[in-house]
């Protein structure tokens, strides 16, 4: 052999060992990386059922708070329903004459003025004097307490919305 050839033969051995080298340091590498992907695929899968977890815990509290909230609307609208009733009936009472306000009168002995009490009236109040209202003036006072009425019902039902809310 000439050195040429020599020098030729031992480059391709060269070649060939870097060559094999190469191959072999790319097949650990791609080792490397597929143990990667697969850890990745791993931990993907359970960021996924952490969070489909965490949406499914909060939909159901979200469920049992509108289940709460439409019990409590239930009730509140339960109770305006009877307090109309009962002012109705009030209503009906003061205009037929079935029922009279009166209030108490101030006992002043200052005073020489008397309004006549409701002739034959059995009071509630002992020893006290009382005077009947005008049904019309009964009627406006029983209007204003039905706003009232109305007014605290609808307050509690947004306290207890808010309440309800806030937890």
């Amino acid at each position: 052999m000439t050195p040429g050839q020599i020098l030729c033969a031992i480059l391709l051995a060269l070649a060939i060992g870097f060559g094999g080298a190469w191959q072999i340091q790319d097949w650990r590498m791609g080792e490397r990386l597929a143990e990667q992907a697969g850890q990745f695929e791993k931990d993907l899968a359970a960021i996924s059922n952490s969070a489909a977890a965490q949406a499914q815990a909060e939909q159901g509290k979200r469920l049992a708070l509108e289940q709460q909230l439409a019990g409590q609307d239930q009730q509140h609208s339960k109770e305006l329903f009877d307090a109309q009733r009962n002012q109705a009936r009030l209503r009906d009472q003061l205009a037929t004459a079935d029922v009279r306000l009166s209030v108490i009168l101030a006992e002043d002995s200052a005073s020489s003025c008397n309004v006549p009490t409701a002739p034959g009236g059995a009071g509630v109040v002992h020893a006290a004097r009382r005077a009947q209202l005008d049904p019309a003036h009964a009627q406006r006072i029983i209007r204003i307490t039905d706003d009232g009425d109305n007014a605290i019902i609808a307050l509690r039902a947004c306290q207890a919305y808010v309440r309800a809310i806030a937890r």
